[in-house]
């Protein structure tokens, strides 16, 4: 680190400094809060697209026992086709936003193969894009966290070391130029005195 320059030149540097940190901090500060609330309502988002997940699979296992029988080829029987996955803005922060998702069903006899097969087929696309939406909606939460972490450290750098140094940094240098104007006089005064003596035989 370099040497502090106690004088009035870097007393106004540190100054303007010092006003600057404390202009941006409310900001970091502001943008922390908001960021923690936006990450918190992703996550809780991000719980219900799982808990919707769990939902259509318990639904589906209850309207639909026959998918247990294996007897019944099902594999391939929906495929995705295309995902487009978008980028968004979220308070300054990159995030994936899913814009389509294409299936498509394999062609089957309507004699040949159960009647349900059909209701099996749409709750295969709905399970593919349920878990689409909740593996994005994983990401945003993800990039919000590591957003929120590091505007986090940014404001306990400005409020623990920056804010506190600069200060420590402003009283130095006033003590030093205090000592030096009180110095200063010191001298003068026992200037005055010498001249004052010399005069007087």
């Amino acid at each position: 680190m370099p040497r502090l320059a106690l004088n009035k030149g870097a007393l106004q540097r540190e100054s303007r400094r010092l006003k600057v940190y404390q202009r941006l901090l409310p900001v970091l500060d502001m943008k922390k809060r908001q960021l923690i609330a936006e990450h918190r309502s992703a996550r809780d988002e991000l719980e219900r697209m799982r808990g919707s997940i769990r939902a259509h699979q318990e639904q589906v296992s209850r309207n639909l026992p026959m998918l247990s029988n294996r007897r019944v080829d099902l594999q391939g029987l929906v495929r995705t086709v295309d995902v487009r996955i978008g980028e968004g803005q979220l308070l300054g922060v990159a995030i994936p936003v899913l814009e389509a998702v294409d299936t498509r069903r394999a062609d089957y006899g309507y004699l040949t193969r159960p009647h349900w097969v059909d209701a099996a087929a749409v709750a295969i696309e709905t399970m593919v894009r349920l878990r689409l939406e909740a593996r994005v909606q994983a990401e945003v939460t993800r990039r919000l966290e590591a957003a929120a972490t590091k505007v986090t450290q940014r404001v306990n750098l400005f409020e623990k070391v920056l804010i506190p140094r600069t200060r420590e940094r402003i009283r130095r240098i006033r003590i030093h130029l205090a000592d030096a104007e009180r110095a200063a006089v010191v001298r003068a005064k026992i200037a005055k005195r010498k001249r004052a003596e010399g005069m007087v035989p």
